[in-house]
């Protein structure tokens, strides 16, 4: 990888080889041009290049005659919570996400303290391409200012959604795998303040990744066993940013990234009623629970600024995405591995059951996912190819291509960044859903290597 991979959201890459102090600091500059008046929040993940980007992030934001609010390590979520607190303009979180730690980027939110929209996105694409920038002069430097208390206020929030004394009565034994990412600095905070007994796995935020980060079965298999040593109700495993949480029941059984979400929106439905908005790609089981509590779904493209959007629009009282990332617009239009840990224990509380019992009662579907090579100029044909293959199903292009049955769907949309194309599908059966990949894969393979 030469080029870092630039969405509308942010870029990332390899530190040293596709991302750079430099490339940082220009980009940073093209994003800070197109924002209104005020200060930046600049925030890290704790990976060992994170201090280096944000000297130049924040030499960038200087620059241009703006005061960077210095947040230090700092969960995305919480990076926006800090926005709207100090009335910042913008904010920019130095993270890849679940990448390895070889790799950095920047997420960009707005003021309104959420990833920025995919308009003003394309904006800081072609500013950044045009390398022009205002830079002023020595006399409208900016400066730095320390953030002293960068959770509380998040913290205040996230806790305003749940029976605090009901969790504490409980008692739970939980464990933390924070997989030395930013989730430690406010999920310790928050566990405490909810009387859990807490065992804490990678609390130092320094990136040294004790395993594989993106928090997916085959990555937690050490991480499933200290749950049953510890003798915890409930283990919880953040991303290095902490805006994604996966689940891992008393058994020590993998619950994953879609229970998140649905475990969230069915105890948010049974309290409150109102819209509900996850992505194309998330599992049927939020949709399937909507209708159960005979609330309004939404589906919207993949992307978390187009379901923040989606949610925005129709007054969602919940949304997410499957990935593990549920959002509250109580607490901010950001996925948010804390609301999902303290959404799970208030659940775990009011029915006084177990995660495994919650988990077991939800609707049950089967996913696969796959991807495929595929030249990108080839993706519209394949996706007029498979509207072809299957004439029954009811279709949706407003991200790729998603085939709807009644029990089942299929998804195939095309990589942002890569010459291959995607394809997740989900049934009442492992069987059927591996069978709609594959009949996908028929079909994209036709057009793989044209005559």
């Amino acid at each position: 990888m030469s080029e870092p991979i630039i969405s509308v959201s942010g870029l990332r890459g390899i530190v040293g080889t596709s991302l750079d102090p430099l490339i940082a600091l220009r980009y940073a500059a093209a994003f800070v041009q197109g924002l209104p008046p005020g200060a930046i929040v600049i925030t890290r993940d704790g990976r060992p290049s994170g201090a280096m980007l944000a000297a130049a992030v924040g030499s960038a934001v200087c620059g241009l005659g703006r005061q960077v609010l210095d947040g230090g390590v700092a969960a995305t979520p919480t990076t926006g919570v800090l926005v709207r607190q100090h009335r910042a303009a913008g904010g920019i979180q130095i993270s890849a996400s679940h990448n390895p730690p070889e790799y950095n980027g920047l997420k960009l939110m707005s003021a309104a303290g959420c990833v920025i929209a995919a308009d003003d996105g394309q904006q800081v694409l072609e500013r950044y391409r045009s390398e022009e920038v205002p830079w002023c002069t020595a006399d409208r430097i900016g400066g730095i200012e320390p953030l002293a208390d960068t959770t509380s206020e998040h913290l205040t929030r996230v806790l305003a959604l749940v029976d605090g004394p009901r969790i504490r009565r409980r008692g739970f034994r939980v464990l933390l795998d924070a997989n030395q990412g930013a989730g430690s600095l406010l999920g310790r905070r928050l566990l405490d303040s909810l009387g859990c007994h807490t065992v804490v796995l990678g609390g130092s935020a320094n990136g040294n990744f004790a395993h594989p980060a993106e928090p997916t079965a085959d990555n937690l298999a050490g991480v499933r066993e200290q749950v049953t040593a510890a003798d915890a109700d409930v283990g919880f495993c953040q991303d290095p940013d902490a805006d994604r949480l996966a689940l891992i029941d008393e058994h020590g059984r993998y619950i994953g990234e879609e229970y998140t979400l649905a475990l969230c929106v069915e105890h948010i439905l049974g309290e409150r009623r109102g819209p509900i908005v996850t992505n194309c790609a998330t599992s049927r089981m939020s949709q399937e629970l909507a209708e159960r509590y005979g609330v309004a779904y939404h589906r919207a493209p993949v992307g978390e600024a187009n379901v923040t959007g989606c949610m925005r629009s129709v007054g969602a009282v919940f949304g997410g995405e499957g990935n593990g990332g549920p959002i509250d617009p109580r607490v901010g239009y950001v996925r948010d591995s804390f609301v999902g840990m303290a959404l799970v224990l208030d659940a775990l509380a009011a029915r006084q059951a177990s995660l495994s019992v919650l988990a077991d009662e939800l609707p049950r579907f089967a996913i696969c996912k796959q991807k495929f090579a595929l030249p990108l100029r080839q993706v519209p044909a394949v996706l007029d190819g498979l509207e072809q293959r299957f004439p029954e199903a009811r279709a949706d292009r407003q991200d790729g291509l998603r085939l709807d049955w009644p029990r089942a769907w299929l998804l195939v949309r095309p990589s942002n960044t890569e010459p291959l194309v995607r394809a997740i599908a989900e049934a009442d059966s492992q069987d059927q859903a591996e069978r709609l990949c594959q009949q996908a894969g028929e079909v994209i393979q036709q057009f793989s290597n044209p005559r």
